[in-house]
């Protein structure tokens, strides 16, 4: 019989060393049963929010399904009252108001965004050329051009008319729909392109999008083909070529969100960057039992660097707080010192056919657990807001005692490249702020990979952060 008994170098290894805990390997047949139910429910939010308004409607349908009702600035607020707040139609806070007083535990916040990469349609968009009919493009966000090319795409987003009704455009999803595609050279003629660096093998102004190829049956016109394409967005919504210019159109992959390898042990999706994290951030908020007052933010714009109305830099969100402090008698400033914050957002997952940019040791491992970057930012953690010892220690401590799996990580090697998040906007409200996300594969492509026990790991850790007792 072989001896299992534990040397002491055993003994004090497992005592003294820090080593990752794989989620999977941890976890009995019921939590893996949890894991993956929980992992449909956010699937099937991933498909129906692949813009950041879609997410916006989908997060006030679950708010209002469970129990939340819309709050306005002058409302009056109490303890027990569950609220959501609307920034113009593009982001949301949910919050609970706690039955501990403001001015002793501050507010608990856990702030995601909900816009992801994409290729915009510019305002005069439409041309026609050699027999087709095509939409101009602008692409948001980081992205790597050329994996947007050849593959389904579908057209999302809003047109208001000249007499101001709103019109929903979503073309491609349903199995009935066109689709829309960006073409590619073929390999045949491709060897001056493939001599190119890659960021030079397909130029933004090529992200041209294939929008129609019938022309309209009058011989004595030109651009005959733009015009029937016209004429069919005319006939289903009213619209005209001048109302491109009050539109917000995109166009993202068309596929929906599948479960990965033969054992499903991941999710394959468009935007996982970052309702990853907005999702957990909601289910954690609905789930609550806090007798704080909590808030989960799901905003706009990150991938542009937070500007805007709708970006975590407006003002808005810091009137919001002060608003509630207002509504039940309390000093903002000294919430704000008393709060703390969550920056709930994603992560490189370790990806060993890249491994050379990683540093293995602060890498995020994939099925690990959700990751927390004590930092972010670029070479010498530049615009990064890197969180306290404290505060870190402070989540470390909770999450242990919880029994939440999770791990410490940082964006790569440094000087290799790096990113930010919005934890350094919050940060300047006085509020102590850390990053916490899961690790993606793949981020920013059309088509991310996440593990579904980080997904569930994520939910866990927002529902321990809301709930702790320092």
């Amino acid at each position: 019989m072989e001896n299992t008994k534990k040397t002491e170098g055993q003994i004090e290894q497992e005592r003294l060393c820090y080593k990752k805990k794989n989620y999977f390997e941890e976890a009995d047949k019921n939590t893996c049963k949890k894991i993956f139910d929980y992992a449909e429910g956010y699937k099937a939010f991933l498909d129906a929010g692949k813009t950041e308004r879609e997410s916006c409607e989908v997060a006030i349908k679950l708010a209002k399904e469970n129990g939340f009702s819309e709050f306005k600035f002058g409302d009056s607020l109490k303890a027990g009252d569950k609220k959501y707040f609307v920034n113009r139609n593009k982001s949301i806070a949910l919050f609970k108001i706690g039955t501990d007083p403001l001015e002793r535990s501050g507010i608990r916040l856990v702030a995601s965004h909900i816009d992801a990469p994409r290729i915009d349609l510019k305002q005069v968009p439409l041309y026609e050329d050699s027999g087709m009919c095509f939409f101009k493009t602008h692409y948001y966000g980081g992205i790597k051009k050329y994996q947007w090319t050849a593959i389904p795409l579908a057209l999302h987003g809003k047109v208001i008319l000249l007499d101001g009704k709103e019109i929903d455009i979503n073309i491609g999803e349903d199995k009935n729909d066109p689709v829309f595609c960006i073409t590619d050279l073929l390999p045949h003629l491709g060897r001056e392109q493939m001599n190119q660096p890659v960021s030079k093998m397909i130029e933004a102004e090529q992200l041209n999008v294939l929008a129609g190829g019938i022309p309209f049956e009058d011989k004595e016109l030109k651009e005959k083909v733009k015009l029937n394409v016209l004429k069919l967005l005319n006939e289903k919504y009213g619209m005209n070529e001048e109302d491109f210019l009050s539109s917000e159109l995109c166009v993202v992959p068309a596929f929906s969100a599948r479960d990965v390898g033969l054992d499903r042990a991941f999710v394959g999706a468009y935007g996982h960057d970052d309702r990853v994290c907005a999702y957990p951030a909601m289910t954690a908020i609905f789930e609550s039992e806090s007798t704080k007052t909590v808030m989960s933010l799901l905003v706009d714009k990150e991938e542009i660097g937070s500007e805007g109305t709708t970006g975590m830099q407006c003002q808005i969100y810091a009137d919001l707080m002060e608003e509630i402090c207002e509504a039940l008698g309390a000093n903002f400033r000294k919430v704000r010192a008393l709060s703390k914050c969550l920056s709930a957002d994603v992560t490189a997952g370790f990806d060993p056919s890249f491994a050379s940019v990683y540093e293995k040791m602060n890498a995020a491992i994939i099925s690990c657990g959700t990751c927390m970057n004590k930092f972010t930012g670029s070479g010498g953690k530049s615009s990064s807001s890197d969180a306290s010892a404290e505060f870190v220690g402070e989540i470390r401590k909770a999450f242990a005692k919880a029994g939440v799996i999770w791990q410490m990580a940082e964006l790569g090697k440094v000087d290799i490249g790096g990113g930010g998040t919005i934890a350094k906007y919050i940060a300047r409200l006085n509020i102590d702020t850390v990053d916490l996300g899961v690790p993606v594969l793949s981020m920013h492509a059309p088509y991310e990979v996440i593990s579904k026990a980080d997904l569930f790991s994520n939910h866990k850790a927002f529902l321990t952060f809301f709930e702790y007792n320092a």
